[in-house]
């Protein structure tokens, strides 16, 4: 077990640079089973969740290489999956990480069919997988779930008109992978718009797959025969963004951040110059600085180009220091609210009532030992931490290591006073 030991009170400044995006490389890590040649991926996240998702394309029987950059320190995937033994995915690592189930896509569309467990994940509230198992039925797939497995197989994957009931970003991905190699066209119709969603189209279209419309309501696919290898340069990771650009803001800081795309985080500057923080594009980088408390804004969390629920932890670390009342509204997931709690130990003014949190400004938090209990908590504990009164500890940094490369590194490449102890 490890854990983060902070010293408040520090005023972020300097430069940053963005890892590529965790979400984005997960599913083309998937997707490169779809073809028998090697594939290359550039600016990939070190990452926990990465590394459970190499192991499993290892264990399936592709030859992965890891080569970093000499001059930007950056890492990069070679994956051969020329040789894949076997369409089960052992179940410790399936547990282990949500997005294995990215696989029953690729390997439906590779090998006709896929034997997995349940997948595991952050707890922040039920998932379920339906739509994800509707769409890949309604492309020919035969669909059986027992004994905590799911196991699908296909002789023949064809085209088919699909619905989407919400605009899920698996369920959305999935589909694609799997639609690529099936015979005729397919349409899913209310597909999530999220920009890992367009990096996955220009990943298989560079592959040699025919996908239109990704980021829009509708996506079209037309099956191929067969796919080939490329080279992709993974996006800058979004949520990594925002979570820096809050960190800027919470501590008064001013920071740029190198490696973003502005109009991934619209969303999130728009709440972030609301509540009077100075967010803008300056010489290829986004820079963000505060000199004054924030102000109180409400915010209410929706699918893509709305205000992302995986930022809506972060946002309530910095309500919980600004002027006035906030009201955040999390209409995503219904178990998201686990790090108010925290917050609460730390002094923070936060009453939940169903979905809705209602946060009351105080001056300042203080040090306490806090518990990361999933991913984007642990950063919003994080960021308190680094504008508390004295020494917070954070524990559960494994969470924190699933989505952010060198978190603490990159903290204290700006003036942070933040240390990881192990053991």
């Amino acid at each position: 077990m490890s854990r983060y030991i902070i010293r408040g009170g520090e005023r972020l400044s300097g430069t940053v640079r963005i890892s590529g995006a965790k979400n984005a490389v997960l599913p083309m890590l998937a997707a490169m089973l779809l073809t028998e040649k090697e594939c290359v991926i550039r600016d990939t996240p070190r990452l926990r969740d990465v590394s459970v998702m190499i192991e499993i394309l290892r264990k399936l029987g592709a030859d992965v290489e890891e080569r970093v950059d000499e001059n930007t320190g950056s890492l990069s995937l070679m994956v051969n999956p020329l040789r894949i033994i076997t369409h089960e995915v052992e179940e410790n690592l399936t547990r282990a990480m949500r997005s294995s189930i990215f696989l029953m896509g690729s390997l439906l569309g590779r090998l006709g069919k896929v034997r997995v467990a349940y997948p595991g994940g952050c707890d922040i509230g039920p998932r379920p997988i339906d739509l994800h198992l509707r769409g890949l039925a309604a492309l020919g797939a035969d669909i059986n779930e027992k004994f905590g497995y799911i196991h699908a197989e296909a002789k023949k994957l064809t085209g088919a008109e699909i619905h989407l009931d919400f605009p899920s970003v698996g369920a959305t991905e999935n589909i694609m992978m799997a639609a690529v190699l099936a015979e005729g066209t397919t349409v899913i119709r209310n597909a999530a718009k999220e920009p890992e969603i367009v990096d996955l189209q220009n990943f298989l279209n560079a592959m040699g797959a025919n996908v239109k419309g990704a980021g829009m309501d509708i996506i079209r696919i037309e099956g191929t025969s067969g796919l080939g290898g490329c080279e992709h340069q993974v996006i800058p990771d979004r949520i990594e963004t925002a979570t820096f650009m809050i960190a800027g803001a919470i501590t008064g800081g001013d920071i740029y951040l190198d490696n973003v795309i502005p109009e991934h985080v619209e969303s999130v500057s728009a709440k972030l110059r609301e509540s009077g923080v100075l967010v803008e594009e300056k010489t290829g980088k986004l820079h963000v600085a505060c000199d004054r408390r924030p102000s109180a804004v409400d915010v209410k969390t929706l699918p893509y180009p709305g205000f992302p629920t995986d930022v809506q932890p972060q946002i309530m670390a910095l309500m919980s220091v600004s002027e006035g009342t906030s009201v955040i509204t999390e209409t995503v997931f219904e178990n998201r609210f686990k790090h108010a709690d925290e917050l609460r130990r730390m002094g923070a003014n936060i009453k939940i009532e169903g979905r809705t949190a209602v946060v009351k400004g105080t001056r300042t938090l203080f040090g306490a030992c806090v518990e990361a209990t999933n991913l984007r908590s642990g950063a919003a504990l994080v960021l308190g931490g680094l504008v508390a009164q004295g020494l917070t500890t954070v524990e559960g940094v494994e969470h924190i290591e699933r989505g952010y490369e060198d978190f603490d590194q990159k903290l204290r490449s700006l003036g942070a006073r933040i240390q990881k102890l192990t053991g």
